[in-house]
Formats: structure tokens, sequence, C-alpha cells
């Protein structure tokens, strides 16, 4: 096979999925780059109004509600992805209770909150941890001594409040003054990652923490750019041809087209290696590839976040302290562990666990003794893990473990719950929003009010857009395979575009020098 034949049929697998995949890698670019930076960009939102009616609130759906705290009497706190609302009217009406929360919907995302005896309400955010000042009737930051603010749970043991992030558990006794507590390392525990983590962080660049990021940030404007002059140099003979036809001079243009194509190589086999890793460490992190790790572990890379001797950096989701038990439960990355409540003994696992999504645990409750409510996209299961019976909670009947594993969630995909002043128990589903359990009892609708003044933040929609589920409309669970197959194409695209430039520019560069 001659040099100019395969020239010719590498130049076809590079121009057309070139073509072809140049809108989605501007995409996965310009959404990865806002992605690296949530809190920089947590001040803007997009209305919901121009997205794809899957993404319109109906009946609390989508995250809206996590769960409700009672006031007393007829009021109560509704919080959840909307911020706080409070209904004064057993959830007929709602008004806006969110002032003092910085500017974006991302900035009052809430986790939870928590009453104190005391009357003291505290509200855990994506941001931070804000407590409500009666006096100037707005929510006010507390500072705490880590670096990370994403609060995952707030708990109190007897006169001591806990508050949980998603690596650190702080102590406080004054509600103002917080200090880390030691959380031991599990049973076993060698140190090891998760591989699905490990590609995470290394697709992020967040692994190496801020300096990471802004170089995986360079590498995304490389191939943003790379793409756009591809596609220029695509359309720059069209325009040649019609300059020519209209007997125009054509020196400037072809200057341009000279500079353009200079560019797009140069870039192209700088940056070949890192693109190639960035594409396949993206890749593995969606199905049906995820498949092929998700349950692998590897040892942390010395000298990145990984490598952290907190054996629970970034695992910790609920906790719960039983006070008849005298023992802590964390609902973590790994599982569902428990320790004495001095946080002295090794945390261990407990029997019979019920299923807990990948996307982690919504609900931890204690219902009665040595019984406790868990909820997560897998359903919601009332656990006994002395007896280690698990029972549907929505059915009522014993769980059975599929034989095969299915999908990575239920049809119940349980985003909140909550019992209101009359015992009445509610669940919220991600899909279908408020549901009663086992009874007739009705949660008010969802204002005008509430959903203009909820719309989606510029992190999340570029969330939907990297992860391809902004398509699902139209692909239909199809989506799922729009990661993979837009990293095929754009390796096509990468490796021979090297090879078009190896053979059919830098070798012969070399031999006219020669």
């Amino acid at each position: 096979m001659t040099k100019n034949s395969i020239l010719k049929k590498l130049r076809k697998f590079h121009k057309w999925p070139g073509i072809v995949i140049t809108l989605f890698v501007i995409l996965f670019s310009l959404s990865g780059i806002f992605m690296n930076h949530r809190e920089l960009i947590s001040s803007i939102d997009i209305s919901r109004k121009i997205l794809p009616n899957e993404y319109s609130y109906q009946n609390w759906n989508k995250g809206a509600v996590k769960s409700v705290i009672q006031l007393g009497g007829d009021s109560a706190l509704v919080y959840g992805n909307i911020g706080i609302w409070i209904t004064t009217d057993r959830f007929q009406t709602f008004q806006d209770w969110n002032a003092g929360f910085p500017k974006g919907i991302d900035n009052r995302k809430i986790s939870k909150i928590l009453k104190t005896p005391e009357g003291k309400l505290l509200a855990g955010t994506y941001f931070g941890l804000y407590e409500y000042s009666v006096a100037a009737k707005q929510w006010q930051k507390i500072p705490l001594p880590v670096s990370e603010d994403r609060i995952t749970d707030i708990i109190l043991k007897q006169n001591d409040l806990l508050v949980q992030t998603r690596s650190f558990l702080l102590k406080s006794s004054d509600g103002i003054n917080f200090f880390p507590l030691v959380i031991p390392a599990p049973v076993g525990y060698d140190g090891k990652a998760s591989l699905f983590k490990t590609l995470w962080l290394l697709h992020s660049g967040e692994i190496w923490g801020h300096v990471g990021k802004l170089i995986v940030d360079l590498f995304g404007l490389v191939i943003l750019i790379i793409s756009i002059t591809g596609l220029l140099h695509f359309l720059f003979p069209g325009w040649l041809r019609r300059r020519r036809e209209r007997k125009k001079d054509n020196a400037k243009l072809v200057s341009a087209r000279n500079f353009n194509l200079k560019w797009h190589n140069r870039l192209g086999w700088i940056f070949i290696p890192f693109l190639i890793f960035v594409t396949i460490t993206g890749m593995f992190l969606r199905p049906p590839l995820l498949i092929a790790i998700a349950s692998s572990t590897v040892s942390p890379i010395p000298g990145t976040v990984l490598s952290s001797p907190n054996p629970w950096y970034d695992k910790l989701r609920r906790v719960l302290y039983d006070e008849q038990q005298h023992i802590f439960l964390f609902s973590t990355y790994d599982g569902i562990f428990f320790t004495d409540e001095n946080l002295k003994e090794p945390m261990r696992r407990l029997p019979a666990e019920p299923p807990v999504s990948v996307m982690g645990c919504n609900v931890l409750e204690k219902k009665g003794e040595s019984t406790y409510l868990v909820g997560s996209f897998n359903g919601l299961f009332l656990w006994n893990p002395l007896s280690g019976q698990v029972f549907d909670y929505l059915s009522g009947n014993p769980y059975q473990a599929p034989q095969v594993a299915g999908p990575p969630v239920s049809k119940d995909m349980i985003d909140g719950w909550f019992a209101d002043s009359a015992g009445k128990e509610f669940y919220f589903d991600y899909n279908h929003g408020v549901l009663p359990i086992r009874h007739s009892g009705q949660f008010g609708e969802m204002s005008a009010e509430i959903i203009q003044k909820s719309p989606i933040s510029l992190w999340n929609l570029s969330l939907e857009i990297h992860t391809g589920r902004i398509f699902e409309p139209i692909l239909g669970m199809f989506y799922i395979l729009y990661v993979p197959l837009s990293g095929l194409c754009i390796l096509i695209v990468l490796i021979s575009g090297f090879f078009i430039w190896w053979i059919g520019y830098r070798k012969t560069k070399k031999v006219n020098s020669h």
C-alpha cells in the first residue's frame, strides 16, 4: 500500500468523524471546564423553560425536596434543591425562606436542616453551614475549621452538635467553635482507593488539587481549539473556491488557512497523549465500561488527594447516632459501617445491608429499637441489622436480592422521607415527586413562585450535558452510550490525525530539509 493511499484512508477516518463529533467536543470541553469550578460559577442559573420538559419540576420531583423539619403547630420548613420554604398551613402554601444565602440556586441546595432543643435552626448546604438569625431574619454562615464546605449531614449526640462533610466529622459544644473528630479506619483497611474514584479524579484533574484541575482545563481548551480549527480547515476550500469564482484576491485567506492548519497540527501532536488520556478516563466513568471497573480497587497514586491519611476522604454520606445502642452508623461510599459512641473501635460493616445506590444514601433514620429506615435510588428499606432482616418499606415485603445484577437504580428512586406532625409518612421520589405511604393524605402543590425561583444551576446543566443525560428525551435509554461512543469517535479522530501529520507533514518536511 502506497503512502498516498494510506493518507487517503486516514483522511477519511479523520475528516468525517471529526465533522460529526465537533459540536459534541465543544459541549464536552465547555461543560467539563465549568464543572471543574463549581464554586466560581455557583451564582449563574439557567431557566428551566428553555430546557426539555423532563427538566421541569412537577409534584416536588427531581430532588426538589429532601425532607421536612417540623417547627411546631402547623408550621414546617420544606428543604432540598429548591432551597428552604416555610409553610404555616400544613403544606398548602409556601413562602420563600432563603434570605442570607448567596445568589444562585447552587448556593441554596440544602442537604439537612436541624432544629436544636434550644430552638436554633442549622442548615447544611453544598457550600457550608448556616444558622438562622431570628434578629436579622436571614441565614448566616458559620465558619468551619476544614477546607471542605460540602455538608452531608447534621445530627445531635446528647449536648454536642455534629456536622459531617464528605470527608470529616466535626464536633461543637456551643454551635460556634468546631473541631474535627477522628473516625477510625474500617477493619481490614488496606489504604486502597476505588478505581472508579481514581479515574474520576484523574479525568477532572482534581487528583492533584486546584493545579491539576487547571491543567485539565488547559486540555479542554486545546481540544476545543483543535475542533474549531479542524472545522475551519474543512470550510476553507469552499471559501477559496467562491472567492476565485468572484475573481477576488485569495492571498489573505490562503495565509489564514495556512496559519489555521499550522496550529491545528501543532496543538494536535503536542497534546495528543494527554487528550487520549482524558478521553479514555472519561469513557470509563459511564456504562457500559463503568461496569468493568465498578468493584475494582487500586493503590492510591502517591502525592495525590487519594493518598490522604484520612481513610474516609470524600466517602461520608449520612451519619446517625443511636442512643439506645450507643453506636454511630455511617453511610459511606463503601457501604454502611458502625462503631462505638466514642469513635474508638474500628469501623465494621453490618450484616445483610439493604441495597444503597452508588449515588449515595438519601435517608438514614431510626424507626424503632434496632431498626433503621434506609433510602436511596435503590428504594426505601426497613432494616434490622441484629436479625439481618430487610423489608421493602413501601410494599412491606421481605427484600429479595436479585440473582443477576440489574440497573444501578430501582423503580423507586428515593430522594427523601419525612413524617408530619400527625405521624403520616411521605417519601420523595426523583421521578414522581412526593407520595404518601399507606395513607391518603395530601401534600400541597408547587406554586408558580417556587418553580420560577428554582432554575437549574450552570454546574448542574453542565453535568447533564457532559454525561449526555440532556439527550435522553431524544435518545431514550440509549443516551447511556453517548459518552463511550463519543469517546471512541474522538479517539479515532485524534489517532488518525496524528498519523496524517506524522506521515504527510513531518516526514515530508524531514525529506525536504535533506
